[in-house]
C-alpha cells in the first residue's frame, strides 16, 4: 500500500506538465509509462535506504553505539548455535600497554581507536586484508598529567560525528579531527593538571555539542560538564556540580522530584563554608541522551575529601544525577544517589535509556546500576526512583524509602575519625564501577558487569594542597560474600531480581555488548574474552588474549558482510593498577587499598595493549 501511494504520487508529477489536451489513449500508456518508472525509482530508493540502513546498523559511532547507552547490536548472524565457532581475524597492537578500557568506533569502513595515555587515536582500513593502518594521530599530552591521574592513564573511547573524531587528552583538552585524514581540526583547553585537572571520558555528541567532563575527584577539583561547539571547539556552555544555581545552571526550568532536592543555591548551602570550591563531583563517566524529551543525563562523582566529616552536609550536586536540555545546558532535575557521600560511591555509572511496563503500563525509564549497591529504575521525565533494589550483598544502607526517595544508611558502617570501621559493603569502588552494562530488547534484560567487594576503612582530617591527594582516608579491600570477587549479572528491571549471574574470580571490570543472536560478550581480568547465552548465562565460547580485558566489546558489519567481534585487551585501571602501574603488593593500602585484593592478580596476566577482532570462519 506504501509503495503504491508513493508510486502513484510519483507518476502524478511525471504527468502534471503533459496533461491538457492530449487524446485519452496516449494519455493511458503515458500513465502506464510513468507508473512503471516511478516504481522503479521507488525499488531503488527503497534498496537505496536499506542498505543505508544496513550498513548502520552495522556500525559503532559512539562507545555505547546508541545515545541510549544500549551497546546493543542488531547484527545477527553469529548466535547461540555458531557462536563456538568465531575465530581470531586479526589483531592490532597499540604500542600502549597501560589500561585498555576504550571501546573501537565503526563507521564506514574504518575503525577507530584512542590508547591510554599518551592518547594515540588510529584509524584502521577495514577493506583491506589484515585491517592496515590508515592514519595515526599523536596530540602530544603533557607528560606531566600522568602524575595526578586518580586511577591509571586510561582513555574509554572517541565519539564521531559529521566527519570528525573528538576525544580527549589526560591533559585536560579536548581535540577534534578529520575522520578521513586525522588531521586535527581544533583543540580545546578546558581543565588545569596542575590542580590536579585530568579528562578520561568518552565524548558523546548531542545536537552539534561535544558533550565532555573532568576526573579528578580525590585530588580537590570542582567538578563540571562542559559543551563543545563541534564545529569550533568554542565553550557554549559549563554546568558546575557545585556551588551557586548561576554556576550549576539551574533556573526557572528546575523541577526535581524530591523535597530534598528544592531549595536555592544548595550547591553552596549543603556544605561548610567554602567547602564547595573544592568538592568534586567530576563528571567522568557516561551521558545519555533521549531525543524525544530532548534530554541529556550523567551522573556526578564523589565529594571530596573521602572523609565525610570534613563536610558535613548533603554535599549537593555530587554523587547524583543530572537531566539537562543539550541546548543551553539547563537542568530540569536532578536526583542524588548518595547523599553525603560515606564512601567513594561516584554517580558516573552510565544510565540506560528503555521503555519498560511498570504497574501495568509502560513508562520512560532510566537503568542505573549504581556503586552504592542498588538497581535504580527511574522515570526520566521527573526523577522519580521507581525502583532501587540491591544488586550485591549491601552493609552500608538498608535501602532506599520510594516515597521520599533517600537513602537509609547504617549508623554502624559510617566512618569516624581515628576509628577502623570493618565490614563496608560494597566496597569504595562499588557494587559496579565505571565498566558500562548493556541491554537487550529481545530479552528485556541489563546485563550488569561488577565486582563483589568489601573493605575495612580508616578516616583522618587533610589538608588540601593542589594537585596532591585530597583523600583523608585509608582503605584495605577484601573479595565479598562468597569469596569471588567479581560477577556478571543479567537482570531483570521489571521482576526487580537477578535472572541469572556468573561468578568471576576477580572483578569483571569489562564492559558488556549484548547481540540480536542473543549471545552477550563479556572479559575478564585474567584475559579470557567470553560469549554466554543471553537468556541463560551458558558459556558458550572464550578465548584467551595476551592480557586482562578491561575494555568494552563492540560488533560492526565489515566490508565483506560479515560481523564481527572487536575488543582491546590490556589490563589496567584502578582494578588492575597493581599490574600496569606497576604497585607493590606487599602494600595493602596501595592503589587507594585495591591492591589488598589484588594481590594475586600478577601471577594471572601481564601488561598488554592489544585489539583482537573475530569473526566466523
Amino acid at each position: 500500500m506504501r509503495l503504491a501511494r508513493k508510486a502513484s504520487n510519483a507518476s502524478k508529477e511525471v504527468l502534471t506538465r503533459s496533461e491538457g489536451t492530449l487524446p485519452r489513449s496516449l494519455r493511458r500508456r503515458q500513465l502506464a509509462a510513468a507508473w512503471g518508472a516511478a516504481v522503479g525509482v521507488v525499488f531503488a530508493l527503497n534498496a537505496a535506504s536499506s542498505i543505508a540502513a544496513a550498513r548502520t546498523a552495522g556500525e559503532w559511532p559512539s562507545s555505547a553505539r546508541d545515545p541510549q547507552n544500549t551497546r546493543f547490536s542488531p547484527l545477527e548472524q553469529i548466535g547461540r548455535g555458531n557462536v563456538a565457532s568465531l575465530k581470531l581475524a586479526f589483531t592490532f597492537a597499540t604500542g600502549v600497554d597501560r589500561g585498555q578500557e576504550a571501546a573501537p568506533l565503526v563507521v564506514g569502513n574504518t575503525m577507530y581507536l584512542v590508547t591510554p595515555f599518551p592518547n594515540y587515536v588510529y584509524a584502521l582500513d577495514l577493506s583491506r586484508p589484515a585491517s592496515p593502518l590508515r592514519w595515526k594521530f599523536d596530540p602530544r599530552a603533557d607528560a606531566s598529567a600522568q602524575g595526578v591521574a586518580c586511577c591509571d592513564v586510561v582513555n574509554r573511547g572517541v565519539a564521531f560525528a559529521d566527519g570528525r573524531i573528538f576525544f580527549n587528552t589526560l591533559d585536560a583538552q579536548t581535540i577534534a579531527l578529520d575522520a578521513a585524514t586525522g588531521q586535527e581540526l581544533w583543540r580545546t583547553k578546558l581543565g588545569d593538571i596542575s590542580r590536579g585537572e585530568t579528562m578520561t571520558m568518552a565524548p558523546l555528541v548531542v545536537k552539534g555539542k561535544v558533550l565532555v567532563g573532568n576526573s579528578g575527584g580525590e585530588l580537590g577539583v570542582r567538578g563540571w560538564l562542559t559543551a563543545l561547539d563541534a564545529a569550533s571547539g568554542n565553550i557554549a556552555w559549563r554546568a558546575w556540580s557545585t556551588g551557586p544555581d548561576k554556576d550549576v545552571l539551574i533556573g526557572a526550568s528546575f523541577k526535581p522530584f524530591y523535597a530534598q532536592d528544592r531549595g536555592t543555591d544548595l550547591g553552596v548551602a549543603t556544605w561548610p563554608g567554602t567547602a564547595w570550591k573544592l568538592g568534586g563531583g567530576s563528571v567522568w563517566g557516561f551521558v545519555s541522551y533521549d531525543p524525544d524529551l530532548d534530554l541529556i543525563y550523567y551522573g556526578t562523582g564523589n565529594p571530596g575529601p573521602w572523609n565525610p566529616e570534613q563536610r558535613p552536609g548533603a554535599n549537593k550536586w555530587t554523587s547524583g544525577i543530572f537531566a539537562r536540555r543539550p541546548d543551553t545546558g539547563e537542568a530540569i532535575w536532578y536526583y542524588q544517589w548518595s547523599p553525603h557521600d560515606l564512601h567513594d560511591y561516584d554517580g558516573v555509572n552510565e544510565s540506560v535509556l528503555v521503555d519498560i511496563p511498570i504497574a501495568g503500563r509502560l513508562r520512560r525509564v532510566l537503568l542505573h546500576p549504581d556503586r552504592n549497591g542498588y538497581l535504580y529504575v527511574v522515570d526520566r521525565s521527573t526523577g522519580q526512583v521507581l525502583s532501587a533494589d540491591p544488586f550485591v550483598p549491601v552493609t552500608t544502607s538498608t535501602g532506599v524509602d520510594l516515597q521520599t526517595g533517600a537513602l537509609t544508611y547504617n549508623p554502624a558502617k559510617e566512618p569516624r575519625g581515628g576509628e577502623t570501621v570493618r565490614d563496608i559493603c560494597p566496597a569504595a569502588p562499588g557494587a559496579k564501577d565505571w565498566q558500562p552494562s548493556a541491554w537487550s530488547p529481545r530479552t528485556r534484560l541489563l546485563y550488569v558487569p561488577h565486582q563483589n567487594l568489601c573493605q575495612d576503612a580508616e578516616t583522618y582530617q587533610v589538608s588540601y594542597i593542589a594537585g596532591t591527594p585530597y583523600v583523608g582516608a585509608d582503605l584495605k579491600m577484601r573479595a565479598g560474600p562468597g569469596g569471588h570477587r567479581g560477577e556478571f549479572t543479567a537482570w531483570d528491571p521489571v521482576a526487580r531480581k537477578k535472572a541469572w549471574s556468573l561468578k568471576e574470580s576477580f572483578p569483571v571490570w569489562s564492559g558488556a555488548l549484548a547481540t540480536a543472536g542473543d549471545v552477550v560478550f563479556y572479559g575478564t581480568m585474567e584475559g579470557w574474552f567470553k560469549a554466554v547465552d543471553a537468556s541463560s548465562g551458558a558459556l558458550l565460547w572464550q578465548f584467551k588474549t595476551g592480557s586482562g580485558i578491561i575494555g568494552q566489546p563492540i560488533s560492526y558489519l565489515g566490508p565483506d558482510g560479515k560481523q564481527y567481534i572487536a575488543v582491546l585487551s590490556g589490563v589496567g585501571g584502578w582494578a588492575g593498577a597493581i599490574v600496569s602501574a606497576p604497585l607493590d603488593a606487599r602494600d595493602p593500602l596501595a592503589g587507594g587499598g585495591f591492591v589488598n585484593a589484588m594481590k594475586d592478580l600478577p601471577a594471572q596476566t601481564g601488561k598488554g595493549g592489544t585489539l583482537y577482532v573475530f569473526a566466523l570462519p
